[in-house]
């Protein structure tokens, strides 16, 4: 498990995409033609997929916190190779107060930190709140994701002036119809920033869904 093969991804949504796409840079998938993403960029480290989607359930709700290194490792791995440009903010994406009492730790935020200080970024867990609970998206329809998580994110009213035309990335676990993360994206650009990329450690690898 050591290292994870690149594997051609959709420039947008990080969905996989046929090898014959293999080197062609800013490559998408149909959906992202179509409906083009708030995101400039998603950069995925791995397939949801065996072994990782065990570990990452482990690190996620089990408070596998010893396997961030690892995690981190494959995320690092996944930018060079990406050539990554270096923003201005890492923000996790944000848990509901309920949610992070219930867990113990932001697992996205644990993952952005670390890597934030490591490469001598901004990255602050109360920049973006999530203003409305919502039910865990992968309990909820593929279908219903975009509405269940609409209106739940915001930027700290006092502070959107420190995203103004800036660069910025999301940081996530897992994105799987990527509704979350357009979100956030909606909601910083509305807040002035110029350029939203998410950098994710696992895609599912249904090329269907963007």
């Amino acid at each position: 498990m050591r290292y994870a093969r690149p594997v051609p991804r959709c420039w947008t949504c990080a969905a996989r995409l046929p090898a014959s796409l293999s080197g062609r840079r800013e490559a998408k998938c149909g959906a992202c033609l179509r409906d083009p993403p708030p995101l400039d960029r998603t950069i995925a480290a791995l397939d949801y997929s065996f072994p990782w989607d065990g570990l990452l359930q482990h690190y996620k709700f089990h408070q596998a916190l010893d396997l961030r290194e690892t995690l981190l490792e494959r995320l690092r791995q996944a930018l060079d190779t990406a050539g990554a440009e270096a923003p201005d903010w890492v923000l996790p994406v944000p848990l509901s107060p309920e949610r992070l009492r219930e867990r113990g730790y932001n697992q996205c935020y644990e993952l952005a930190s670390t890597l934030a200080r490591r490469r001598h970024l901004r990255c602050d867990p109360h920049l973006l709140l999530r203003v409305r609970s919502t039910p865990q998206q992968a309990h909820t329809p593929l279908k219903d994701r975009a509405a269940n998580v609409r209106g739940a994110f915001a930027v700290e009213p006092l502070r959107k002036a420190e995203l103004r035309a800036c660069h910025v990335v999301l940081l996530d676990d897992v994105m799987t119809s990527g509704a979350t993360l357009f979100e956030l994206a909606r909601v910083l650009r509305k807040a002035g920033a110029s350029h939203v990329q998410a950098w994710v450690l696992a895609r599912t690898p249904e090329p269907s869904v963007g």
